[in-house]
């Protein structure tokens, strides 16, 4: 049963990333057609808690590698392009994120970087979400395909399905935190992409039956009971956010987008479980050993909580309406006179000492290879754990004695000044 509870803690991973990073994907997105004011206002909204909600997709990548190693290894390779294209998309995404807010110049560009890396890590994601509900080539158990079978139309439908998706869920949010759309703009973008959601949901399930070689038992009366249950939670949310788009409360397209996105993956689940890589990999077959299950359920599970928590504190200090920030004058500091202090590496002893550091420092990554290994036997792992404590409780003393005596100061060097 603990490779079901892994499988259930990877599907919910992948449900709160989705459901989080989906909005300020779509925000970025919708930046590319907003004017420089919106595009700062934009980024500054994502920026409160863009970080927290990627935290999701790293529990994702953990849990399928410790609890679902089977999955991994036969996924993976069928879709390194696209998650380098993502992973590289997400980096330039943060970048133009931070700059956008702090670089005097350039401005533009920065933004601009922010929303077209937005736009790439969408359709990476959905082009990865095609290759994996196709199912890899596989043979014996083992991906045998190509470096580009992840490329297929039912991955660019896909793709395009994820684009729209995030664009509603980041109108919808846009709705919630800002003042500056009309009600009748937000009635128009909303419903026109909420249209556009549906029809795409409607031709990717439609297409999915043959484009996925497993077959779904809809037969099985549970297994057809909670896919249409969750068929109807998506329309009768799908109706609210049509009716809340353009009218208050404001958060209540938001809400109901968000329960799209969650009954549309359980739909999916229910359908495929306990298939995870299609046709006919189960997650018995994929699973790790029993104690490594009950090492990362335990492990992971207990991490959650906190991640979570930390999202529900960013949405707590963050609610209501963004506020642009009033621009106040910095008065002077005041007038000091401070004695230069010797530069820490002006002395000797601080050399020499950070130096023999880094040497043991050195030491202590580089011998547990032999340890451990079974290479040799020069230093057991107590000794290589003493060993590095040992170097870092040296580095931290000194550098407490260096910071007491002035040689950290910012004003190291510079004249007296009164």
């Amino acid at each position: 049963m603990l490779e079901y509870a892994a499988y259930a803690l990877v599907l919910f991973s992948l449900g709160m990333y989705v459901v989080l990073d989906g909005y300020d994907l779509g925000v970025g997105m919708l930046s590319l057609a907003a004017g420089p004011e919106r595009r700062r206002e934009y980024g500054e909204i994502v920026a409160t808690a863009w970080d927290a909600n990627e935290s999701w997709l790293i529990l994702v990548g953990v849990v399928l590698w410790a609890g679902l190693p089977g999955a991994y290894a036969v996924l993976l390779p069928g879709v390194y392009l696209p998650l380098i294209g993502m992973l590289i998309a997400i980096i330039l995404r943060g970048l133009g994120l931070e700059l956008h807010s702090a670089a005097g110049r350039y401005r533009r560009g920065w933004a601009l970087l922010f929303g077209g890396a937005s736009l790439a890590v969408t359709v990476c994601q959905g082009l990865v979400l095609g290759a994996v509900l196709t199912g890899p080539h596989l043979r014996n158990g083992a991906f045998d395909g190509g470096a580009l079978d992840w490329f297929s139309p039912y991955g660019v439908l896909c793709a395009l399905g994820l684009v729209i998706v995030h664009l509603l869920a980041g109108a919808a949010w846009l709705q919630d935190k800002t003042e500056g759309w009309s009600r009748s703009r937000v009635r128009r973008v909303g419903r026109s992409l909420l249209l556009g959601a549906g029809v795409m949901a409607l031709v990717l399930g439609l297409a999915l039956r043959s484009a996925d070689p497993q077959q779904f038992p809809l037969h099985q009366p549970v297994r057809a009971v909670l896919f249409w249950l969750a068929v109807a939670v998506a329309a009768a949310a799908g109706a609210v956010a049509w009716y809340g788009f353009g009218r208050g409360p404001d958060w209540r397209p938001f809400a109901a987008v968000a329960t799209m996105t969650a009954s549309g993956l359980l739909g999916l689940a229910a359908l495929t479980v306990p298939v995870v890589v299609p046709p006919g990999l189960t997650v018995h077959q994929v699973a790790s050993p029993h104690s490594s299950q009950l090492f990362l359920v335990l492990g992971v599970g207990l991490c959650m909580p906190f991640v979570l928590a930390y999202n529900i504190y960013a949405w707590h200090s963050f609610r209501g309406k963004y506020r642009a920030p009033v621009d106040s004058p910095v008065p002077p500091p005041p007038a000091r006179t401070r004695t230069p202090a010797p530069a820490a590496t002006g002395d000797p002893r601080t050399l020499v000492r950070r130096v023999l550091l880094t040497v043991l420092g050195v030491l202590a990554a580089a011998l547990p290879q032999d340890v451990f290994g079974g290479v040799s036997a020069l230093i057991g792992p107590i000794g290589v754990t003493v060993l590095g404590c040992a170097a870092l409780a040296a580095w931290i003393v000194g550098d407490h004695r260096d910071a007491r005596a002035g040689c950290f100061d910012a004003d190291t060097g510079a004249e007296t000044r009164s």
